[in-house]
């Protein structure tokens, strides 16, 4: 296994910069998940510590030797791509042990690794089949064999389970999941969902622009954003954000004062979260806020009420259960104080007093 470094690593093309000053401290064993919206630099990033793109600047370390111009093969690393890129000639078996074959490895101990990676990933009756005739999740656990076969220092995935279906990507993450935690590999993941991101991750990078917005565990992450980015990034549905005025010890909101003791000063805030869960439905002569149902959406376990807030403007309300509500319905909503979020006017958001005590 791996502990990975990155110290100020950059990347450019030209006058552009795509990726500036990363750093990231990556431990033996750890299952490290980056996101970030489309050409934000997570899959170049993750193609540089493969070494398939040239590293501009900075130093990538593997076990503390510097990788910076070691090639890909000599890195010891296994990535696994969106595409299965299986050789649709050779069945399960020999694409699994190719890389073994090619290398000039015993049949016999070819054999064996086959055999243990095909019984890891629940493979072992298909080692006979060709890829077409699998399945998109076969495919990709065979894809996933491949990689485990070499028992590399470390495991890259590039978006694996983005071609699947919905069905298959429960099933397919899952299996990611496990197998981390049978073979205790370093692994790092990109994806830009979010059910992946935050289920499989113990460490969460969040990128934006080229730059590190963000790093911690999900739970972290979810319940204390470092920024309005992050903020709205991490969670489904996405975080309300509606604008306010500061105060001393709480914020006023379409004339409604809300009282927030937990943030310290608020004098600094010009923007409310709260996310979709954290509101409450009440009738409307008891809310702090008056509403109307504008479109809602019952989703079984959930619902999920889209308002027009007066003196605010549309606002997402997620209620556990059903509830009896029809559009042009009168709403009251409460904000639960202690599961608001306040931003300054660059985004950053004001440090709660648990976190400053800790």
């Amino acid at each position: 296994m791996a502990r990975i470094q990155l110290n100020d690593v950059k990347k450019s093309y030209g006058d552009v910069n795509v990726l500036r000053d990363i750093n990231l401290d990556i431990q033996d064993g750890e299952f490290i998940v980056l996101v970030g919206p489309s050409g934000c630099g997570k899959s170049t990033l993750l193609r540089m510590i493969a070494g398939l793109e040239p590293i501009s600047g900075g130093d990538f370390m593997i076990d503390g030797e510097r990788m910076n111009d070691v090639r890909p093969r000599d890195r010891d690393i296994a990535m696994v791509f969106q595409s299965y890129a299986l050789y649709p000639h050779m069945d399960v078996a020999r694409n699994m042990g190719f890389s073994m074959e090619i290398r000039g490895d015993a049949a016999e101990e070819r054999k064996s690794k086959v055999a243990a990676a095909a019984e890891t990933l629940g493979l072992s009756k298909l080692t006979n089949r060709l890829p077409k005739a699998l399945s998109g999740g076969q495919r990709q656990r065979v894809a996933m064999g491949r990689a485990i076969i070499r028992d590399p220092r470390a495991f890259l995935f590039d978006e694996p389970l983005s071609n699947l279906d919905a069905a298959l990507r429960v099933e397919m993450r899952l299996e990611i999941a496990r197998l981390h935690q049978k073979l205790g590999a370093t692994m790092i993941y990109v994806t830009h969902d979010q059910v992946e991101a935050l289920t499989l991750a113990d460490r969460i990078v969040v990128l934006e622009g080229g730059d590190i917005q963000q790093v911690g565990s999900p739970l972290e992450l979810y319940e204390r954003p470092a920024n309005k980015f992050v903020a709205q990034f991490i969670g489904s549905p996405t975080m309300n954000v509606v604008p306010v005025e500061g105060g001393a010890g709480g914020i006023t909101l379409a004339d409604s004062k809300l009282a927030l003791p937990h943030l310290g000063d608020t004098s600094a805030a010009v923007e409310l979260g709260i996310r979709p869960e954290h509101i409450d439905v009440v009738a409307p002569d008891q809310g702090m806020l008056k509403a109307v149902a504008d479109v809602i959406e019952h989703l079984g376990s959930d619902t999920n009420i889209y308002a027009r807030v007066e003196g605010i403007g549309p606002m997402m309300v997620r209620v556990h259960g059903n509830i009896p509500a029809r559009s042009g319905d009168p709403l009251g909503l409460n904000i639960q104080p202690l599961n608001a979020h306040i931003f300054a006017a660059d985004g950053t958001a004001l440090r709660r007093a648990d976190a400053i005590a800790a």
